[in-house]
């Protein structure tokens, strides 16, 4: 009997160790565990939104770089535009400014002509008179035929 009593006494003291172990050890141990699997699967979660933020945050950055592109091409545009504009406003500016300079020429070269026509009278006058004296052999009183002269002037 002593060997079932060396085993009935190892079986008690199986058991009372499992007793305890499963009281007083294996719900520490178990609570443990639970909370280890918690931080993981609160870890995993995490991941998981970081990565869907992550991507939600690509989307957004590709949604700003098109809204800048865009941006930027309709800048480009007006701003071609704008040039465009200017160029135009320089063209009419000059071409009114060499319509005015023409004009202008035009008026001088009048007035000139003018000028010229004017001289050329009394030039033509003067040789009419001396003409005149030459043939006549006499002086011919400039004073005296003012009219004559003033009305030969016109009509030269």
């Amino acid at each position: 009997m002593n060997l079932n009593a060396t085993l009935f006494a190892q079986f008690v003291v199986f058991f009372i160790l499992a007793g305890f172990t499963m009281k007083f050890v294996w719900p520490p141990l178990m609570k443990a565990l639970d909370e280890r699997a918690e931080k993981i699967a609160s870890g995993l979660a995490a991941a998981d939104r970081g990565k869907a933020e992550m991507a939600a945050a690509e989307k957004r950055a590709q949604a700003e770089l098109a809204t800048a592109r865009d941006e930027g091409q309709k800048r480009i545009g007006d701003a071609e535009k704008r040039a465009a504009a200017i160029i135009d406003d320089a063209k009419k500016t000059a071409s009114e400014e060499a319509a005015r300079i023409i004009a202008s020429a035009k008026a001088e070269a009048e007035q000139q002509v003018v000028r010229a026509r004017e001289e050329l009278r009394g030039q033509v006058a003067t040789l009419a008179v001396r003409g005149a004296e030459q043939i006549l052999k006499r002086e011919v009183n400039a004073a005296a035929h003012a009219d004559l002269l003033s009305q030969l002037s016109v009509e030269l």
